[in-house]
């Protein structure tokens, strides 16, 4: 396995890189305080073709492989973890679940302005009363003439309140609980279908997040995604990948405490010299540095695995979960080096200390992770 980016890749993440210096990182700290979502900045991550990353270019997409996707993640994350979440919802969740799950007519239907950045996708799953616990899902979709009536909610959905096209998961056989759920294709505007955004959130609070509620929605048959009560199977499918994005993300807000912080320590002067040559500091960035390299290796070998069309299940939760815990310890030690300075808006750090800790919840918690890798390991 060759765990370096190929010279295409080196050539994407420095586009990247050069457009998050430029576009991004003067302003992701406003736009943190003001809880602001970046429209026009998400618009031209459209135009450069990172908002259908994973679809076909017949379908106006990108076309790239998974490693590559990471790649373009973890370097948004590095300057603003808020909009690496965007890209990686956008593309991993609502899109991901359309594009390989819904027939030809509604791929051609809305595909090519999702991938333009035209439409933004979301994805609902996550309930008030329901997470991790999906065989608690209450939503419901009744079987009516030419289509379904949709009831319920949704909550925490990212691009919940911006969103345009929604892929929301439903009970179609309540008795079957998660085996008797199907998804169905929204749009924003669907008589008995509104949105609430959230505020008031410890990061990543430039990322639209939102409440979603159905009541008594009715949608055609022609929108349902996938067989009948078959939509947990296949967001499985999604969140497994999905949970390579967030690996991803967490490397790149690593990587952001951790360049922080050696920049920071050559600058800040303590007893006469700078802190950068203090070993316990040295150490702690040793440290951070052993870890975010590893998690990032991890990152890459699931993505790889996919990319091959290999199972990477194990591999997905390991990278996802060490890589978010990894990323916390970073962001942590970030803050320390930083001293009381790190406990301000002033420098970056404090931002990356509250956004990192949603990676250890989204797509799955750490203790979720857990049980997916030792279920793996206990497969007969």
């Amino acid at each position: 396995m060759d765990f370096e980016l190929n010279e295409s890749q080196q050539k994407l993440v420095s586009m990247v890189r050069d457009f998050c210096l430029r576009e991004v990182k003067p302003h992701a700290t406003s736009w943190d305080r003001d809880e602001r979502f970046p429209r026009e900045v998400v618009a031209q991550l459209g135009e450069l073709g990172l908002l259908g990353m994973t679809v076909p270019e017949e379908l106006g997409g990108s076309a790239l492989d998974t490693l590559s996707v990471a790649a373009v993640v973890e370097e948004i994350a590095r300057w603003d973890g808020s909009l690496a979440l965007t890209v990686a919802s956008h593309n991993g969740l609502g899109t991901s679940h359309l594009l390989r799950f819904g027939n030809d007519d509604l791929k051609k239907r809305f595909i090519p302005e999702i991938a333009a950045g035209k439409k933004l996708a979301a994805w609902g799953l996550t309930e008030p009363g329901s997470g991790s616990d999906a065989a608690g899902m209450r939503s419901t979709a009744v079987r009516k003439e030419k289509g379904w009536l949709l009831n319920g909610s949704k909550m925490f959905i990212t691009q919940g309140s911006v969103g345009d096209v929604f892929v929301v998961l439903a009970l179609t056989n309540p008795e079957l609980r998660q085996k008797g759920v199907t998804a169905f294709l929204l749009e924003k505007g669907i008589p008995g279908f509104s949105q609430r955004a959230l505020h008031g959130k410890l990061g990543m609070r430039s990322s639209d997040t939102a409440e979603l509620v159905l009541e008594d929605c009715f949608v055609e048959d022609w929108r349902r995604i996938g067989e009948v009560d078959h939509g947990f199977i296949d967001t499985l499918k999604i969140l497994d990948k999905g949970r390579i994005t967030i690996g991803a993300l967490s490397v790149g807000l690593g990587r952001g405490a951790l360049e922080e912080s050696v920049a920071y320590s050559k600058d800040r002067k303590a007893f006469g010299k700078s802190i950068s040559d203090f070993q316990a500091l040295r150490f702690m960035m040793a440290d951070m540095a052993t870890e975010l390299d590893a998690a990032r290796l991890l990152v890459f070998r699931a993505a790889m695995l996919c990319d091959a069309g290999r199972p990477y299940t194990l591999e997905a939760a390991m990278a996802k979960l060490f890589a978010s815990e990894a990323a916390c310890r970073a962001a942590a030690q970030g803050v320390q080096i930083h001293g009381g300075y790190g406990f301000t808006r002033e420098f970056m750090v404090e931002r990356i200390y509250r956004d990192v800790k949603l990676c250890t919840i989204g797509e799955g918690t750490s203790e979720i992770q857990r049980l997916v890798i030792a279920r793996e390991l206990f497969k007969a």
